[in-house]
């Protein structure tokens, strides 16, 4: 076979995404950025509330094409989910580019039927606020953030 059907994340999906995380950190009072990734990692959305601070761009960035690339939540594992020490992880980033890989939570894939189509990014509140966000944006949707669920 030279070639397999896909499926991909819509504009109109991304921007449900996008609703529901804003709607969680206003409804909190904390700006956050959120970014949206296709499962390539190139941007689909990406917003920062008033008040957000501007590194939060390039983290929440980050963090979605992160969890898009090794399809599964960002957080201080490697690729193949073992666990991480400082000196592994910050190697790890260095290696894949600063901009590709990160050990911050807040990051999530979009999985459908057992296919990542993208991840999202979030960063501006507590790492436990963050990955919240994100995993109730995937959620909103109907996707899921882990590859085994159908």
């Amino acid at each position: 076979m030279y070639f397999a059907p896909a499926r991909r994340l819509t504009l109109e999906g991304a921007r449900r995404m996008m609703a529901t995380a804003m709607a969680m950190a206003e409804a909190e009072r904390i700006p956050i950025a959120v970014a949206i990734a296709d499962a390539g990692g190139h941007l689909v959305m990406l917003e920062r509330m008033d008040g957000g601070r501007f590194h939060t761009v390039h983290s929440s960035t980050t963090k979605a094409v992160c969890a898009a690339s090794n399809k599964r939540p960002t957080g201080s594992h490697g690729a193949q989910a073992q666990a991480l020490d400082v000196a592994h992880a910050i190697g790890l980033a260095l290696a894949a580019g600063p901009e590709r890989w990160t050990a911050m939570e807040g990051g999530y894939p979009i999985i459908i039927d057992g296919e990542c189509i993208g991840g999202i990014g979030v960063s501006g509140g507590s790492w436990e606020f963050d990955d919240r966000v994100a995993r109730a944006a995937v959620e909103a949707i109907g996707a899921s953030y882990r590859i085994d669920d159908k």
